[in-house]
């Protein structure tokens, strides 16, 4: 069964990485090692991560066999 992991602000990415790592019970470094970068990178990544590319982003993610979907956001109307 898939989970939904929505993501409207960049600061809920950091959360979700870290989680989505753990759930895999990966260590950064074993992250590291899939992606051919270091343990302190990971972490970087997982610290910041509006900082990284997003072809760097897209591998982590696929390391972490996640698969990226977007979506409309429901349309805000002001009344006036």
């Amino acid at each position: 069964m898939a989970n939904d992991y929505p993501i409207r602000f960049p600061a809920q990415l950091r959360q979700h990485l870290r989680a989505l790592r753990k759930q895999r019970g990966l260590t950064q470094a074993q992250v590291g090692a899939l992606l051919g970068v270091s343990q302190a990178r990971i972490a970087e990544i997982e610290a910041e991560p509006g900082l990284v590319s997003f072809d760097q982003l897209m591998q982590l993610l696929s390391a972490l066999g996640v698969t990226v979907s977007l979506s409309e956001a429901p349309t805000v109307r002001g009344g006036a």
